[in-house]
């Protein structure tokens, strides 16, 4: 099927609504279901499409008039971050069978990109979420936060060997949390900058881990914590506009959201849960054409 070239792509209302409105707060109505295979394989797509600098890899599953956001704002795809061909040094995608979604984390160190021609990109540290017609399983809309030298703690070399620390397996069924303790533990996390009581909901575990950018809450040590570092000012604005993948295999919430309280940043919380304890936290914040500070 032929479909108009890169830049040829409008950025429609749903873009719009989802980077620019409190409405991404609301869960969907009423939850469909889609095949996890489909999903995931939609997201090795995504995957081959950034490898390329090139939406050709995507072009049968792409609604004809989908939706692109980088940073939190409607984007013309050709100018973002998708339009680079990037060499992945890492990639991890997650999936949400009931809002027919997928979350993926990609590193690329700055490589050449295999096979595209392109001489060596500048690094970026990527959390991208693809949202799916529940009937045609087309992609409607691509969310990403692209994050890249001048980010917030940036060094993706740096972030990629923590990574392939971690040990992220899937979670047997019968051990696996709701979405409902998933998406709740998210969110309390997420609320402790405005709410002094939101951390005693948090389901604190031990050993955790948190990657902030670069920076690495982990020592090995069986009594590790990601409540290290976190804000003792509650009275900080609010983490809004969240936006949720969510997947209970994988023991994952990932929240795409603004980080209202750093200079209206563009940011992505991942949150690993395991036996319904707070295992893995990763961030990535870009506070588009500025300097990210507190």
């Amino acid at each position: 099927m032929t479909r108009p070239s890169l830049g040829t792509y409008p950025c429609l209302c749903l873009a719009l609504t989802l980077a620019l409105t409190p409405l991404a707060n609301a869960a969907p109505a009423a939850a469909t279901g889609c095949d996890r295979a489909a999903l995931l394989a939609a997201a090795d797509k995504y995957v081959e499409a950034q490898t390329a600098g090139s939406l050709d890899p995507l072009q049968d599953i792409l609604s004809a008039n989908f939706s692109y956001v980088e940073n939190n704002a409607a984007t013309d795809v050709s100018s973002g971050v998708l339009s680079h061909a990037l060499a992945i040094d890492h990639r991890r995608s997650t999936a949400d069978t009931t809002d027919c979604a997928t979350y993926t984390e990609l590193i690329s160190t700055g490589g050449k990109a295999p096979g595209t021609g392109a001489g060596a990109a500048k690094p970026y540290v990527i959390g991208t979420q693809l949202r799916h017609d529940p009937t045609t399983l087309s992609i409607v809309l691509i969310d990403s936060v692209a994050s890249t030298t001048g980010s917030w703690s940036f060094d993706a070399a740096k972030t990629l060997s923590h990574v392939l620390s971690e040990d992220w397996p899937a979670i047997p069924a019968d051990r696996q949390d709701d979405r409902a303790v998933l998406r709740r533990a998210a969110d309390a996390y997420l609320d402790i900058w405005s709410n002094a009581t939101a951390a005693d909901a948090v389901p604190w575990g031990t050993p955790c881990a948190r990657l902030e950018g670069s920076a690495y809450t982990g020592r090995g040590r069986a009594d590790d914590s990601c409540k290290a570092g976190l804000p003792t000012n509650h009275n900080q604005a609010p983490n809004t506009r969240r936006r949720y993948v969510i997947d209970e295999e994988a023991g994952s919430c990932d929240v795409l959201c603004v980080w209202e309280h750093m200079m209206m940043a563009a940011d992505s919380h991942e949150f690993r849960l395991e036996g319904g304890k707070l295992r893995y936290v990763h961030t990535i914040t870009v506070c588009p054409g500025q300097t990210c500070r507190l």
